[in-house]
């Protein structure tokens, strides 16, 4: 439970588009959410976009428009499509999932990240 593997990623030229893909393994029947998150040099880890079972969906502002979240529940993959590209979204970018086994537990796990640069 709660391994992630991410592919996507690497280089893209300003207005362009990248896709992140990430699979989790081992039991997945307690997932709440899966999602990504970034972290660019010197800064904070910030979330970019979440999908919840229910289909709620939330957007970092600076990226609606621009980025889309997909899931596949039943294969429990997580998919990032992101259109549009700025140099500013330059990071290293995580897959998240919350696990709910149970009404009183949450768990998080994470990828290990996969570089995105945006340079022309």
């Amino acid at each position: 439970q709660g391994q992630l593997a991410e592919v996507g990623g690497g280089l893209a030229q300003p207005g362009g588009s990248l896709t992140l893909s990430c699979a989790a393994s081992g039991s997945s029947f307690s997932i709440y959410s899966m999602g990504w998150h970034r972290q660019a040099p010197g800064q904070r880890r910030e979330s970019v976009a979440t999908m919840t079972n229910g289909d709620y969906i939330h957007h970092l502002d600076s990226v609606k428009g621009r980025f889309n979240i997909n899931r596949d529940k039943p294969e429990a993959m997580v998919f990032l499509q992101m259109n549009d590209l700025r140099p500013d979204y330059t990071a290293v970018y995580f897959c998240h999932a919350r696990y709910v086994p149970d009404w009183s537990t949450e768990r998080d796990y994470w990828g290990q990240g996969t570089q995105v640069t945006v340079s022309s």
